[in-house]
């Protein structure tokens, strides 16, 4: 069974910064570093829709085109750990930002595990 628990939303000004973290547990089997990981975010009335993802040794990034230049996914395989660092928000980057495990496939249909979400405010 894995678990993904993300971290790290909140309230920010536009031009502000967050960072997310997602941090995965695994009862049993694969570890951490098998997994490539993701970034997908939800804004109310809208579809799920991809953000970043990162293959299973971090070599390898791809990001949607509205936020490259602007945000940063790594991770820390020791800390079993994705990291989403956002730099100069934007007010339509607000959504619920979820964290997903299983691919570094764009659809979040390919995704196997998610977390729970949390919540981005990018507002004056």
């Amino acid at each position: 069974q894995v678990q993904l628990v993300e971290s790290g939303g909140g309230l920010v000004q536009p031009g502000g910064s967050l960072r997310l973290s997602c941090a995965l547990s695994v009862a049993s089997g694969r570890s951490f570093s098998s997994y490539a990981m993701g970034w997908f975010r939800q804004a109310p009335g809208k579809e799920r829709e991809f953000v970043a993802t990162i293959n299973w040794s971090g070599s390898m990034t791809w990001y949607t085109d509205s936020v490259k230049g602007r945000f940063t996914i790594t991770r820390d395989n020791a800390k079993n750990t994705v990291y989403l660092q956002m730099n100069n928000l934007k007010p339509e980057d607000t959504a619920v930002y979820y964290c997903a495990a299983g691919s570094t496939s764009m659809r979040p249909e390919d995704h196997d595990y998610w977390g729970q979400g949390t919540q981005v405010t990018v507002s004056s």
